[in-house]
């Protein structure tokens, strides 16, 4: 009995808890997006302002170049003033004098708008620099969240370990935090930046329809551009979420349309080998070696500067044998795999996370100016843990 009311205790401690972390989780979020809002403000009034400085500074140049030409003008007319009527002298002074103000307030204004300039970057620098505290420490309170809310009873009565489980539950946590992270950041950055741009132009087309029928056409056409571009973004956002030439096509055919879309966008040369001894049938186990290779080839794409990359699948009768290496930059190996930090990286983490929830092993060897080798071996059946 006295268990049964501890454990109400601390459903009820764990509720509130919840509740708590969820609300400043939504804070979070609201001041990420404020501050994202922010830099996009800041950005467009930093363009602006360099405009404008440039512009001062043609209006300066080209005043110091009258300004000059007009002191050797007073200097001729003063040393000739038998040439010159007094009328003559008296404007070359005043002309002198005038473009000497002008100069001087030009220069001036452009001393103050190099100051804004200054100001703006700064504030910049420091919205940004909230909009990744904000996202990391959202990444955070949702793995916390994440935790806490989770049902992980039935997993506690299989596993013994303690430290096991708590492991086993963050390390999935973690992963589908991130993911849901990336996604976000995906679409905020692509389709719905690029929404916002189709809305703008809807209008300007809307203004110009009655005005200039040509011009409303050239925008209509920009238009039909711009969606074309955002339905492309949303469906490589969807397949990267869940490729579904994988259920339709299998395996290696969905691996050798990734590869060509990679050395179409990358111009890295692939030489990829199958040898197919045995067949895989179970879905999770087809994922995990598609979200591998993914994975290990957007590390490439972003960090290797490789130009060749060498993939090796080995289907037996009970193992997969998959080697991926590439002659790139190189990497300190304990600094990028053996934590999970969203600054460095996700990608080689997620790699060794999946390896080992499905049992499997992998060895990842890199060095300094020495490409990168990465060995996974993963029963070709998932275990019943």
């Amino acid at each position: 009995m006295a268990k049964s009311v501890d454990i109400k205790v601390l459903n009820e401690i764990v509720d509130k808890t919840i509740h708590a972390i969820e609300s400043g989780k939504k804070e979070i979020f609201e001041i990420s997006e404020k501050a994202r809002d922010d830099c996009r403000e800041i950005e467009d009034e930093l363009i602006k302002l360099k405009k404008k400085i440039l512009k001062i500074i043609e209006e300066s140049d080209r005043l110091e170049k009258l300004e000059k030409e007009s002191r050797k003008r007073l200097l001729e007319v003063s040393k000739n003033f038998t040439k010159f009527t007094e009328e003559d002298i008296k404007q070359a002074y005043e002309t002198a004098k005038d473009l000497q103000v002008s100069l001087s307030l030009k220069r001036q204004e452009e001393k103050d708008l190099i100051k804004q300039r200054t100001i703006l970057e700064m504030r910049l620098k420091k919205s940004k620099e909230v909009v990744e505290r904000s996202e990391a420490l959202a990444s955070k309170v949702g793995v916390a969240l994440g935790y806490l809310s989770g049902n992980l009873q039935g997993v506690f009565e299989q596993l013994e370990d303690i430290q096991q489980r708590q492991s086993m539950g963050i390390k999935i946590i973690k992963a589908q935090e991130q993911e849901r992270q990336r996604v976000s950041k995906e679409i905020h950055d692509g389709p719905a930046q690029t929404m916002a741009n189709i809305v703008l132009k809807a209008e300007l087309c809307d203004r110009l329809i009655d005005l200039d029928i040509e011009k409303a056409k050239n925008e209509l056409n920009t238009l039909k551009g711009v969606v074309r571009e955002s339905l492309k973004d949303i469906r490589k956002i969807i397949y990267d979420l869940m490729p579904m030439s994988l259920d339709d096509l299998g395996l290696i055919p969905t691996i050798q349309r990734l590869i060509l879309n990679f050395e179409e966008e990358t111009k890295i040369s692939v030489d990829f080998v199958v040898n197919n001894k045995g067949e895989i049938k179970e879905s999770i186990i087809q994922l995990t070696i598609f979200r591998i290779v993914q994975e290990a080839l957007n590390n490439i794409k972003k960090h290797s500067k490789a130009q060749n990359v060498i993939i090796r699948i080995n289907i037996g009768t009970e193992k997969i044998y998959l080697k991926i290496i590439d002659d790139g930059i190189g990497f300190n190996v304990g600094e990028k795999v053996d934590s999970f930090n969203t600054k460095s990286g996700f990608g080689l983490y997620s790699i060794r996370e999946r390896v080992d929830l499905l049992k499997g092993k992998i060895e990842i060897d890199s060095e300094l100016g020495k490409g990168t080798k990465i060995n996974v071996i993963v029963p070709l059946y998932e275990g019943e843990d």
